[in-house]
């Protein structure tokens, strides 16, 4: 299991753009210690799927630890004790920014001592909703930042004949309709279940702009094609690249 301490060693191009380059945190972002945020050597895509889809696409925020968890998730050597590990990690980073897109209302709290806290306190209204089964790998990071926080499930699964997307399952909380929705689907390739997913979750009366895609990586076309059918709807995802590694599931859950 490689240590975070451990020294990376990078090529003096990646270190020219290490040095140069810097992150925007998201489509939208317009703070001001955006410049403060480093950018990895990665290929283009995430910068250009931001300009094309807008704020609907959300990265989580880039920096060595989390290009390290991607890269150990990416390595075919990966024992599987260590691929679990990381991508319960990396899980854990998305589920807290997917909960920091969530609602809050301000709330003041008096502490031990006496003195007022002005502070936020999340509103009620909010559910998970895996898509099985890899979907199912992020449930517990969801449950370990919201203890009490309700979660439907969606099984889909591609038809044999016309390899189109079939909901064979799902069962959601019965006000979901109130909710809003963290949608859980690690790897996005083509797109298809999740489209499928939330036409379900629409279906039950949900609005898509209730809806928070979590996933782990996307790739271009699975990214573009979620938000050309369903503009309102938000995805955040750790990196956009061509290459999704769908070997996700099978090494998560051990049936590779």
């Amino acid at each position: 299991m490689p240590c975070p301490n451990q020294q990376v060693v990078r090529s003096s191009s990646c270190n020219t753009d290490h040095a140069t380059l810097k992150q925007v945190r998201f489509a939208n972002g317009n703070s001001s210690d955006s410049d403060s945020q480093e950018k990895p050597c990665e290929s283009p895509e995430n910068g250009h799927l931001h300009l094309e889809l807008g704020p609907q696409l959300k990265l989580l925020p880039l920096n060595d630890q989390v290009r390290e968890l991607q890269t150990i998730l990416r390595d075919k050597t990966t024992s599987r004790g260590d691929f679990v590990f990381c991508a319960d990690r990396l899980i854990r980073l998305v589920v807290e920014e997917g909960l920091n897109q969530l609602p809050y209302t301000e709330c003041v709290v008096t502490t031990p001592t006496g003195y007022k806290y002005e502070g936020v306190k999340f509103e009620r209204g909010n559910c998970g909703v895996s898509i099985m089964r890899s979907g199912e790998a992020m449930e517990q990071g969801l449950r370990d930042c919201c203890r009490s926080i309700r979660i439907g499930k969606i099984l889909i699964q591609s038809d044999e004949e016309t390899l189109k997307a079939k909901v064979y399952y799902a069962k959601f909380p019965p006000d979901i309709y109130r909710r809003k929705v963290l949608l859980m689907y690690p790897i996005l390739s083509s797109g298809n279940t999740v489209i499928e997913a939330v036409r379900v979750l629409i279906d039950h009366g949900v609005q898509p702009s209730h809806i928070i895609l979590l996933s782990l990586f996307s790739t271009p076309h699975g990214a573009k094609s979620i938000i050309e059918e369903f503009p309102d709807i938000t995805i955040l995802t750790t990196e956009v690249h061509s290459i999704a590694p769908t070997h996700f599931g099978q090494k998560y859950f051990g049936t590779d």
